[in-house]
């Protein structure tokens, strides 16, 4: 048996698994066994792979339960000591698979981590998805050493030794122990998709377990290839995601005040689609602000047990910035220049 089960979740990405699925095959096969979970995919995807990949197994199932819930059922079962969650519109060289595995290996405290992700159309810089890992501000907004909001920087290699601990690792490449996905319940599949990797990584941080980011490990990650930036779908998913995860996850005495300067910013964010004539994505902020206090009750088991298993209620990742005064106030764009 081979250490790493590379599981690649594909809906509807034939012509990207055609394109870098045989760099995967070719710089994995000594560590990793390659797998194609189809999440229900109409465009032919299962077909291309039985001809062209004949050697690449394939877990196909019945229907899109997105990709929380895909990677869950895909994984069930499966016998490696790590998982790597891997997007089809992510190329690799040579150079990617070893160090992750060495890290782990040498790091057992770590839960989870990430290569350096860089653009695969602008290999000199970081890509928006995870660049060198994630944190995530006082108020639930994500960032990244290398990307912040719109702002994504090149890579010099400035963060390459950097020490900032991280909260979170991308889910275009996210390798995770095999025992740690499981004690934790893997990936919350009611999130369909978006914040699903985020949530994971706090769960584990606060259960004192640790994320990383690999620099001497580099993949490229196309991105945006099932939701464009900016399509209301991927607001709708991102914004009501990120307020159940803060509601999942945010210790009892922080919970009341950041939700409710979160429904401040929430309603500025929907105003200011709405003046700059953008009408589907602020009612996108709206709808998710609707359906988040709708599926709030059903969340409150895993709340009470996230709270019963918490070690650390402040884990390092997250920041007492906040980021929003830091970037358009203060002018602060680039993540060397947070305080």
């Amino acid at each position: 048996m081979k250490p790493i089960a590379i599981v690649i979740l594909n809906w509807n990405g034939r012509d990207m698994m055609r394109r870098f699925l045989p760099s995967v095959i070719a710089h994995s096969e000594a560590l990793a066994e390659v797998i194609v979970a189809d999440n229900g995919s109409t465009d032919g995807s299962c077909e291309m792979l039985a001809k062209e990949f004949p050697s690449v197994r394939q877990i196909v199932l019945p229907e899109n339960y997105g990709f929380a819930e895909g990677y869950n059922r895909a994984l069930a079962g499966l016998e490696a000591d790590y998982y790597l969650l891997l997007n089809s519109d992510v190329e690799v060289k040579d150079d990617w698979l070893a160090p992750l595995y060495e890290f782990m290996e040498k790091h057992r405290e770590v839960a989870a981590c990430q290569p350096k992700l860089l653009a695969q159309r602008e290999p000199d810089t970081y890509e928006y998805a995870g660049a060198m890992g994630g944190l995530v501000d006082r108020y639930g907004y994500p960032y990244c050493r290398g990307r912040i909001f719109d702002t994504v920087e090149k890579d010099l290699g400035q963060y390459d030794t950097d020490a900032t601990p991280l909260l979170w690792a991308t889910g275009a490449a996210l390798m995770v122990r095999r025992e740690d996905w499981e004690a934790s319940g893997g990936l919350d599949g009611r999130f369909f998709a978006h914040m699903e990797e985020i949530d994971l990584c706090w769960r584990l941080c606060s259960r004192g377990r640790k994320v990383a980011c690999v620099p001497q490990s580099r993949a490229y990650h196309v991105g945006g290839a099932s939701l464009a930036q900016g399509n209301p779908r991927k607001t709708f998913l991102n914004f009501r995601n990120n307020l159940l995860m803060l509601y999942k996850n945010l210790p009892e005495e922080s919970l009341r005040p950041v939700m409710r300067m979160r429904c401040l910013l929430d309603y500025v964010a929907a105003t200011k689609f709405l003046l700059s004539g953008d009408l589907g994505n602020a009612r996108a902020v709206l709808r998710a602000r609707r359906e988040f206090q709708r599926m709030k009750p059903d969340f409150l088991p895993q709340r009470t047990e996230n709270l019963r298993l918490m070690q650390n209620p402040h884990p390092a990742g997250l920041t007492r910035l906040c980021l929003l005064w830091q970037y358009y106030a203060r002018g602060r764009k680039l993540f060397s220049q947070l305080p």
